[in-house]
């Protein structure tokens, strides 16, 4: 964890990433409630939903990256909100039926996401954005396939869930980097009716 610190301390990582723009889409149309945030890092999505008026907790491993989280939120007075929990995301007790909303951006939970499905609550929404590998040169992300998702293995992961939402795409990063990207928004629904 000491490289993650270091990264989020020296600026190597964002300090001010922007939310997710596939969760923004969908963020007005969903009701307001509790939110876990999974490897949050500097805060991207948990400061946004925050100020959106949810109630976050925002998990990662780094203290320097909760840190940078926290001083966000109290800046945009939304730390009233905001949950911050250290922990190993491979070895956290997720809760069941918790969660009105889940967000994971780029952290390959893949083993975890039947606990974090099971987190969420009757009508909860899932949203998962991650790496993919792609023939196109990606020079944004992990540096071996074994790190990225396979086409269709995001949307595989999900399909107890209704997907309300799904793309793959390569698409140039405010840094100029090429990244290719899976993206998900699924509900969790019981009995045989489903809300899109």
């Amino acid at each position: 964890m000491a490289d993650w610190d270091e990264r989020f301390r020296s600026g190597q990582y964002p300090q001010e990433p922007e939310p997710s723009a596939m969760l923004r889409r969908h963020v007005d149309a969903l009701s307001t409630g509790r939110a876990l945030d999974i490897a949050t890092g500097t805060g991207r999505n948990a400061v946004f939903l925050a100020e959106r008026g949810y109630r976050v907790d925002a998990i990662d491993a780094s203290r320097a990256g909760l840190e940078i989280t926290r001083q966000r939120a109290a800046e945009r007075d939304a730390i009233d909100r905001l949950s911050l929990v250290q922990a190993d995301v491979p070895s956290h007790a997720f809760p069941e039926r918790t969660y009105d909303l889940v967000t994971i951006s780029f952290y390959r939970a893949v083993d975890r996401l039947s606990d974090i499905k099971e987190s969420l609550a009757d009508g909860g929404i899932l949203f998962v954005e991650h790496h993919l590998r792609s023939s196109d040169s990606a020079s944004s992300g992990p540096s071996s396939d074994r790190y990225r998702f396979a086409s269709n293995e995001l949307l595989r992961s999900v399909l107890d869930l209704t997907v309300l939402d799904y793309e793959e795409r390569t698409e140039i990063r405010s840094d100029g980097r090429r990244a290719a990207i899976a993206r998900v928004v699924a509900r969790k629904r019981s009995g045989l009716k489903q809300s899109y």
